[in-house]
C-alpha cells in the first residue's frame, strides 16, 4: 500500500519577504509547515545575507517554478568600497584592500560596461556544482575554486544613493543567472578600489513585485493564533498568477478530459491557433495545463491536478 503523503493539498504561491540570516531551504520548510502543505519549492535561491522576494510554490504551483525562475529580477543592493572579500559579501574575509574611494561621477561612467549582455564569473562561494560538489563546500574546505565565466543579461543598472565615499546603493534589473555579488566585485575592480556587497534585497521576480510580499513574522503570527484556511488564503496567490504572460486558451469539456490525462487533442474552429510555443489551457475558467500548439495539435506539457 502506498504511503499517504503528509500535509494538505495546498496549491499556490506564497511571496515571502525572506529575512536576513535564513537560508532559502529553511524558508521553504517554514512556509510548508505554516500552510501544512504536502509539497513545496522555491523559484530562485537567495543568499542567507539577502532579504526580500522569495517566491515559494506549494502543491501544483511547483509545476510552474521553472517559468518563474526564467523571469526578470530586480535587486537593490549596497556596495561597500575599499575591500574585496572571498565571498564577495560581508560574511567573508578581506583578500584585497584599497585606500581609494570612487566619486559618484566615476561610478556612473562604468555602469554602461555592466549593462546588456556581459560575461560574468560566478562567486567561488555559490551553489554551482563542480564535479558533483557545491562550489561553496569546496571553497569552505580550503580548495581553490574558479568557476567558468557565463553570459548574463542586465537590462538596467542605476545608482539610487551615494551616501558617503565608502558606500553606494544601486538597483539592477537583470535576467536569470546574474550574481549581484559578482557585479559588485567586478565594478570594484574596474574602479580600482575593490568592493563587496554590504546589503542585498530582491524586489521582484518574474510577475511578482515588492507590494505582493508577506513577512515570515506575520505568517507565523497568524499560524500561532490558530488562524484558519480563510485567514491564510489572501497570502496564497493562485497557481496561474505565475503564468500571466502566457496566452490563455479555453477548451471544451471533451477536449479537457483528454488533456487532463496528458493526451494531445486537435483544435477545431476558425479562431483556433495553429502554432503557439506555449499556452495556458483553461476549462471553465480554471487552468488545467501548460501546452504547445503544433500544426493545430494541442500538446500538454504540464498538467495541473486542481
Amino acid at each position: 500500500m502506498a504511503r499517504r503523503r503528509r500535509g494538505q493539498a495546498v496549491n499556490g504561491w506564497v511571496l515571502l519577504d525572506k529575512p536576513a540570516g535564513m537560508t532559502s531551504t529553511r524558508a521553504v520548510s517554514a512556509i510548508r509547515r505554516i500552510f501544512d502543505a504536502q509539497k513545496a519549492g522555491h523559484a530562485g535561491t537567495l543568499d542567507p545575507l539577502a532579504t526580500g522576494m522569495l517566491p515559494i510554490a506549494l502543491g501544483e504551483a511547483t509545476k510552474t517554478v521553472g517559468h518563474v525562475q526564467d523571469g526578470a529580477k530586480t535587486y537593490r543592493f549596497t556596495v561597500r568600497w575599499g575591500e574585496e572579500r572571498d565571498t564577495d559579501d560581508t560574511e567573508g574575509r578581506a583578500v584585497k584592500t584599497s585606500g581609494d574611494r570612487p566619486a559618484e561621477g566615476e561610478i556612473t561612467t562604468v555602469l554602461p560596461r555592466f549593462t546588456g549582455t556581459i560575461e560574468q564569473r560566478p562567486p567561488a562561494y555559490s551553489a554551482i556544482k563542480v564535479d558533483g560538489e557545491r562550489a561553496y563546500d569546496l571553497a569552505r574546505s580550503g580548495e581553490h575554486v574558479e568557476l567558468k565565466t557565463r553570459l548574463v543579461h542586465i537590462d538596467d543598472l542605476r545608482i539610487i544613493e551615494h551616501p558617503d565615499d565608502s558606500h553606494t546603493v544601486f538597483e539592477a534589473d537583470c535576467g536569470k543567472g546574474t550574481y549581484i555579488r559578482a557585479l559588485a566585485r567586478d565594478m570594484g575592480r574596474m574602479l580600482g578600489c575593490f568592493g563587496h556587497i554590504e546589503a542585498l534585497r530582491r524586489l521582484a521576480v518574474g510577475p511578482f513585485g515588492e507590494d505582493d510580499m508577506i513577512s515570515l513574522e506575520k505568517l507565523n503570527d497568524l499560524s500561532h493564533k490558530g488562524a484558519g484556511c480563510e485567514a491564510m488564503t489572501p497570502y496564497l496567490q493562485p497557481v496561474e498568477t505565475a503564468l500571466d504572460d502566457i496566452p490563455a486558451l479555453a477548451i471544451g469539456g471533451p477536449e479537457a478530459s483528454r488533456v487532463k490525462q496528458g493526451q494531445s487533442v486537435i483544435l477545431r474552429g476558425r479562431d483556433a491557433p495553429v502554432h503557439a510555443p506555449q499556452v495556458l489551457v483553461k476549462w471553465q475558467g480554471n487552468p488545467i495545463a501548460i501546452a504547445t500548439v503544433e500544426g493545430g495539435m494541442l500538446k500538454p506539457k504540464r498538467v495541473f491536478n486542481l
